[in-house]
């Protein structure tokens, strides 16, 4: 399905009765500034390298440990469970 001048000129004259001629050049400058943001963002991204993963820092005189949440370290088997 091609489009060709003449369906370019009725979306022209569709969005000219919609929008009105004071309007159309805000619009297109407003576009043109968006394409405009849309690629520097991309390019950005396109610079940063990805985050590297790095483990988890100790205070001093701590031990580096990786702790799930709110979770109790393993008291042992001879310890009982606290009561609630």
């Amino acid at each position: 399905m091609d489009v060709g001048p003449v369906e370019l000129l009725i979306v022209l004259a569709v969005v000219l009765l919609l929008f009105g001629s004071k309007k159309l050049p805000e619009l297109a400058r407003g576009m043109g500034q968006a394409a405009k943001e849309f690629r520097s963002g991309l390019h950005d991204l396109d610079d940063q390298p990805a985050p590297a993963a790095t483990p988890p820092v100790a205070s001093e005189g701590e031990p580096a440990t990786e702790t799930k949440g709110d979770a109790k370290p393993d008291a042992g088997p001879d310890t009982k469970p606290d009561a609630a």
